[in-house]
């Protein structure tokens, strides 16, 4: 359908940015509550890029994720 599932609606989602000294804390709190218990670290920020964010594909290659351009899809409830 050529939709990009980092810009469609994803409800009930948490992604967080913590100081690396607290990251591992905070993922211990979040996995002590049911809807948490597969949460994870997904990244870190680094300083080689500035104001980029950049990630590893599934086929290992590199993407940038980039601010939506356009209207974000509707919400169908």
């Amino acid at each position: 359908m050529g939709l990009d599932p980092l810009y469609v609606a994803n409800e009930g989602k948490l992604l967080a940015f913590v100081g690396a000294d607290n990251a591992e804390n905070l993922l211990a709190a979040v996995k002590e509550n049911e809807f948490g218990k597969n949460a994870c670290i997904i990244g870190e920020v680094i300083s080689d890029h500035p104001g980029k964010v950049f990630m590893k594909t599934a086929i290992g290659g590199t993407r940038i994720v980039d601010m939506l351009s356009g209207e974000q899809l509707p919400r169908i409830c």
